[in-house]
């Protein structure tokens, strides 16, 4: 057990599994949308190689960043900076999780998957990753990949038809602009560790009321992009009248925090910021 718990950290499990919702999510909402039925063997594999794919993403990540890990409590008991796992063979496993899982994506999904799994990869692990100790603008490259497994999921469905669709879009900007709040919250939790490591990723670099404004506007805006699906035909108005107060209360988290700068509020934020995403996505499946 002692080995699978090293590498369920090295993964980062219940992260990857987040993220791996967000493109079945997107897979589901997509065969409803062309009234179609799913298909087992095709979801599954979507799962499968999404999860080993993001989890090869979370690997790397950690090998790159081994040195800082060690700096910051709560990274330091990850199996590389505590010397149960080395650079080797993390750099190994990961590279085999990205192989596997882009292979299964290519052959039993379909090749744009594939394509857009290895973009979310690359661009985690060679902008978002290096840019986190040099610039907060990080926060925004890693945006994209963040974004991307909702509509990986969307073409998974459609065999790549539909790429560009509006749906498509609409999934992948709310998971864009929900995680601005997400990781700023998380960095004014954590930014005393983060300062350990060197790691710059508050939008004003300090715990303000600029950095707390930002949050605030992200938040706001986040509201109107959350109830567009509606005006296309993803969703439904209970799904909608969901989505729509989920959007107030995540407002008002960042609104507590803008008026008291403190870290509970911020750290509230962080927790519902966790719980609105999948929320609002079961909202416009089942609305």
């Amino acid at each position: 057990m002692g080995k699978v718990t090293e590498y369920a950290q090295f993964t980062k499990l219940r992260l990857s599994s987040l993220v791996v919702f967000s493109a079945i999510i997107g897979y589901v909402i997509a065969v409803e949308e062309l009234q179609s039925s799913v298909k087992w063997l095709e979801m599954s594999m979507l799962f499968l190689g999404g999860f080993l794919v993001t989890g090869a993403s979370n690997g790397f990540n950690q090998v790159i960043e081994r040195e800082y890990d060690k700096l910051m409590p709560r990274t330091a008991t990850r199996p590389i900076p505590t010397g149960k796992m080395s650079v080797s063979e993390g750099t190994i496993v990961a590279t085999i999780l990205a192989i596997i899982g882009t292979a299964l994506l290519l052959i039993f999904v379909n090749p744009l998957s594939a394509i857009l799994g290895v973009t979310a990869l690359l661009l985690y692990v060679f902008a978002y990753t290096p840019l986190k100790r040099i610039t907060p603008w990080a926060v925004f490259v890693g945006a994209f990949p963040g974004a991307i497994p909702p509509m990986l999921g969307w073409v998974a469905a459609t065999e790549g038809f539909g790429f560009v669709g509006t749906n498509a879009l609409l999934l992948f900007a709310v998971q864009f602009m929900w995680q601005f709040p997400h990781f700023w919250a998380i960095a004014w939790v954590v930014d005393e560790d983060y300062r350990k490591a060197g790691f710059r990723l508050l939008p004003s670099k300090e715990r303000d009321k600029s950095s707390a404004f930002q949050i605030l506007v992200y938040a706001f805006f986040l509201l109107p992009v959350s109830v567009m699906p509606l005006l296309f035909g993803m969703t439904g108005i209970i799904g909608i009248s969901i989505v729509f107060v989920c959007g107030v209360l995540f407002i008002a988290q960042a609104w507590k925090l803008y008026n008291t700068l403190e870290i509970s509020a911020a750290s509230k934020l962080m927790f519902g910021s966790f719980i609105y995403l999948p929320v609002v996505q079961l909202a416009y499946l089942f609305g």
